[in-house]
């Protein structure tokens, strides 16, 4: 028997989502990330080498776990800054399921480590600095923010640190991203989480979840075949799984012409200055990539509105 759906079920949704469950048996819920073009679009929008858009990509999956478990409207981000080569990662998800993000690296630094830079030298990118947690609900609500070091040897040691630290729900997470086969299929990026409910004080419980998450290979996190329903049944059918409905995301951007024209009305006169070439301004976005070009004459009419 496949996991039991209240609602509507996950319907034709396959892929690019967050699937919420609860495992009675077991006394906790969850949730199960599946990103495939989202995840794509979004590294592919810049040059990245492979370790940057495998940490990139990762980063986007413990974005939208994070935020799949948490109720708000508004923008879920999470961010690192540290002294390694990858100097800066942003991954963010709207509670419309939006999705975007951007890295900033050291080209020179990254060379460096040579052969070393593969995907398990999450270290050796990041170095020393921070994981930063946001979720903005707009200007009318203060903004929450938890910040952890950077200290363990992948985002989620990071993120288990963090609600250690904060003493939140006990949560075993599991990640992953890379090239589910030929790498000309894509990145693809996967996440699962489980968290303990307050009304579990079963030890053992808890361990069995664990044992059970961790069975979960990459590559189920990253197959785009197997059908979501089927992972979870695959991995909790012995202790009663029961999936609700799932929540699409995609790889969207929020920059707009409005915005950087928004941008060019605030500048310091020279600084708007220095930005001026063949008499052009153009603003480019970090996340997307995409550029906004003004002449002059556009610029001066923006500073006089």
């Amino acid at each position: 028997m496949k996991p039991s759906e209240p609602g509507n079920g996950h319907g034709s949704i396959l892929d690019d989502l967050v699937q919420p469950f609860q495992v009675e048996g077991l006394n906790l819920r969850g949730r199960l990330v599946r990103l495939g073009t989202a995840v794509d679009t979004v590294v592919r929008q810049h040059a990245y080498p492979g370790p940057i858009g495998g940490l990139l990509a990762e980063g986007l999956a413990l974005a939208a776990t994070l935020a799949g478990a948490l109720k708000y409207d508004g923008v879920f981000s999470l961010q690192t800054k540290s002294d390694g080569p990858m100097r800066l990662m942003v991954a963010d998800v709207t509670s419309a399921g939006d999705l975007r993000g951007y890295a900033q690296f050291d080209t020179d630094r990254l060379l460096e480590l040579g052969d070393r830079a593969d995907d398990r030298s999450f270290r050796r990118l990041m170095g020393k600095g921070y994981l930063a947690f946001t979720v903005d609900q707009g200007p009318h609500t203060d903004r929450y923010q938890g910040i952890v070091d950077l200290d363990g040897s992948n985002f989620v040691e990071c993120a288990q640190h963090y609600f250690r630290q904060s003493e939140q729900l006990e949560t075993g997470i599991k990640l992953a991203a890379g090239h589910a086969g030929d790498r000309e299929v894509g990145w693809r990026a996967g996440g699962l989480m489980v968290q303990r409910l307050p009304a579990n004080d079963d030890d053992e419980d808890w361990r069995r979840a664990l044992v059970l998450m961790e069975s979960c290979t990459r590559a189920e996190l990253l197959d785009q075949a197997l059908d979501p329903h089927d992972l979870l049944y695959r991995l909790f059918h012995e202790d009663g799984v029961r999936v609700y409905r799932p929540h699409p995301l995609r790889a969207r951007c929020r920059c707009s012409r409005g915005r950087a024209e928004s941008v060019l009305r605030l500048l310091p006169e020279v600084d708007l200055a220095e930005m001026v070439i063949d008499g052009q301004v153009i603003v480019t976005c970090q996340f997307c990539n995409s550029s906004h070009v003004f002449d002059e004459t556009e610029v001066r009419r923006l500073r006089a509105s």
